[in-house]
């Protein structure tokens, strides 16, 4: 009679194997398309107030998806996307990621590596917020929600660190101006700061601050190009002069070494808070 039960769970265990990747492959794919989908859509708003009503409604949609996503799929509360604490924690990551990107920019003029032109409009400017919504929230939710906790759930933290990071930086590779140096560069800064707020609190709130509050200084605020896409309207009309490993050249100063070095403190605060915490998780054995 065991040796049945043992035959039975041993023929049992590919097919659960095979239907547990069947779901996250299916997961992966349907958030890059609804990360591409909305992503398009807030891209089309050239309207200041249609950009803020349709980017936050486009990220509020995508939230829903992945709350409906992970409980048919998972079966549990999607606690990463529990609401208690979600503003305090969006605000601070949009006041981390406002400091992180003044920080960088500062540090580019103090070398001469930033410089103000003109003057664009705060209507230009609005429309870019609007936009950063939907794309920060569903980046983050294909790259953090998705990939990087998935992969943690197998790899542990330090891998699925590694391998979320380069992932999120190799695909900004199909972006206009796009270099190696670019995308590795994003990896670091980007990649691994974004999966260790994400490690640090086990949710999603905190990393969407960051990722909302640095896209919209960089861009919103500074007028600098960002990933290789142009600003299109700002509060302020920028040049960034100077060798490309200063500027980040025609990918924007996500490219400089200077936002590298600026984020990878930030990383590293936040992955020994991650470690304080206990929130490290052990690669699986077997």
């Amino acid at each position: 009679m065991t040796h049945t039960k043992n035959r039975d769970e041993a023929a049992s265990q590919p097919q659960t194997t095979t239907r547990g990747w069947v779901k996250v492959t299916a997961m992966v794919v349907g958030f890059t398309v609804v990360m591409a989908v909305s992503s398009s859509i807030a891209s089309a708003m050239s309207h200041p107030v249609a950009s803020l009503v349709v980017g936050p409604v486009l990220a509020a949609l995508v939230l829903v998806l992945y709350s409906v996503a992970v409980r048919r799929t998972e079966h549990r509360p999607v606690t990463e996307l529990a609401l208690p604490g979600a503003a305090s924690a969006v605000r601070r990551g949009a006041a981390g990621g406002f400091a992180l990107a003044t920080i960088t920019i500062t540090v580019l003029a103090l070398f001469g590596g930033y410089r103000i032109t003109g003057w664009g409009s705060l209507s230009g400017a609005l429309t870019v917020v609007g936009l950063m919504c939907a794309v920060a929230v569903a980046e983050e939710v294909l790259f953090r929600g998705v990939v990087f906790r998935l992969l943690q759930q197998r790899w542990g933290t330090w891998l699925a660190l590694g391998a979320s990071a380069l992932l999120f930086g190799f695909v900004h590779l199909v972006n206009p101006g796009a270099t190696l140096w670019g995308a590795v560069a994003i990896a670091i800064e980007a990649g691994l700061m974004l999966g260790a707020a994400y490690v640090a609190t086990g949710s999603l709130w905190l990393p969407i601050g960051l990722h909302l509050g640095w896209n919209i200084t960089s861009v919103a605020v500074f007028g600098t190009i960002a990933s290789g896409s142009d600003a299109r309207e700002s509060l302020a009309t920028a040049i960034t002069p100077g060798p490309v490993w200063l500027t980040g050249g025609t990918f924007g100063p996500e490219a400089s070494i200077v936002a590298v070095l600026v984020c990878s403190v930030a990383t590293v605060l936040l992955v020994r808070l991650a470690q304080r915490r206990g929130r490290i998780v052990p690669m699986r054995r077997g």
